[in-house]
């Protein structure tokens, strides 16, 4: 066969296999179905930003906001439709490189936001600084704490604040990986993960739980009795027991039908699960071991790595847990991810969810009214 009809006949079948890949590959990579959810948040309204990654969202104690906390390192307050996002605070006062797409640590990269409703204080969790605090007016934050039981904070994530107690319970999602390294954190099967509680009184920080397989979002309960954890690749949230005849223990709240980013709490104390994705062939694969999902660290662009670990189809899922027993109460969801995709937050506020996102420009808003 002469090497002109040998070149032709690789191109088409190149060219097969392409299409082949993009008409049947996502039956065959994508990711599992839920039974019983509802396919809504394709309904729901977007509010777009100038940067990338409005994580976490919060409301300050005069209601204003949603606050969120973005790539570049700063905090953006949502003043409506006609003044738009306004800069509010930021991580780090080094800003020169700072960029609306890329992270760069010195930068910092504010995640799980919680305003602290008596002083009007706003803390959150910095994926590079440890947790930090900004008073009522902005400006450059502060930092609370970076170092529990003589160990550097290297990964917070998200918190929430006791205020009866005057404690702030947080999650360090690795003591290894910064925010920069998240899907190493978890693919890599290292069990470093904690949960930790601040006393704001006396400034010391213990660990409530350990050996956590990067634990990702925290909440307290309404009556603040447990601190929920969630654990990103066994699915599971942990429950340890702040008060009560079983203070000092823990077990397992839930079990969710895929990977959670962050977890808030209802006003009647259910809790809403942002689910970062459903469970798909690859990510089953690639924790089936540590050894596979190193493996794949190595040898994968990261593009690709969260491509297949998606599914070949980004797509959005919110799962509502009963604040009582755990038990799944609703699950919506985008399913072609045709509206909203790689939600990291889902908060419920007069009779609207509003959902934020790790890596898009976008913050959206579901009325259920």
């Amino acid at each position: 066969m002469p090497i002109s009809r040998k070149i032709l006949t690789w191109a088409v079948l190149v060219a097969i296999m392409a299409v082949l890949v993009v008409l049947v590959g996502p039956y065959i990579i994508g990711p599992e179905s839920i039974e019983g959810s509802k396919n809504v948040l394709t309904t729901a309204r977007t509010i777009l930003l100038p940067v990338d990654g409005p994580e976490s969202l919060d409301w300050d104690p005069r209601g204003e906001g949603p606050y969120v906390g973005v790539t570049d390192g700063r905090i953006l307050k949502w003043s409506g439709e006609d003044l738009g996002w306004i800069e509010f605070a930021y991580s780090s006062p080094h800003r020169k490189n700072c960029s609306s797409h890329k992270v760069e640590p010195a930068c910092g990269r504010p995640l799980g936001l919680s305003f602290e409703k008596k002083s009007g204080d706003l803390y959150f969790c910095d994926g590079y600084l440890g947790v930090m605090k900004v008073g009522p007016k902005g400006g450059l934050a502060e930092k609370v704490v970076d170092e529990v039981e003589g160990q550097k904070v290297m990964f917070a994530n998200q918190m929430d604040i006791d205020e009866e107690e005057d404690a702030i319970y947080f999650n360090d999602s690795s003591d290894t990986y910064h925010f920069g390294d998240v899907f190493y954190a978890f693919l890599c099967g290292e069990k470093t993960g904690r949960a930790i509680r601040y006393d704001k009184k006396t400034k010391e920080a213990k660990v409530i739980m350990d050996r956590l397989h990067f634990p990702n979002g925290l909440a307290l309960s309404k009556d603040g009795s447990f601190v929920l954890s969630c654990e990103v690749p066994t699915q599971l949230v942990h429950r340890y027991w702040a008060k009560g005849p079983n203070a000092g223990t823990r077990d397992i709240f839930a079990k969710l039908p895929g990977y959670a980013d962050n977890i808030r709490r209802t006003e009647t104390g259910d809790f809403w699960v942002a689910l970062h994705s459903k469970k798909t062939p690859f990510s089953r694969l690639s924790m089936i071991h540590p050894w596979v999902g190193k493996f794949f660290i190595k040898t994968l662009k990261m593009e690709l790595l969260v491509f297949l670990f998606e599914g070949g189809k980004p797509h959005a899922v919110a799962v509502k847990l009963s604040g009582k027993t755990g038990e799944i109460m609703e699950i919506l969801e985008d399913s072609e991810g045709k509206n909203m995709k790689f939600i990291s937050e889902v908060q419920e506020r007069d009779g609207r969810l509003w959902f934020g996102s790790v890596f898009l420009p976008s913050v959206w808003v579901l009325d259920r009214q």
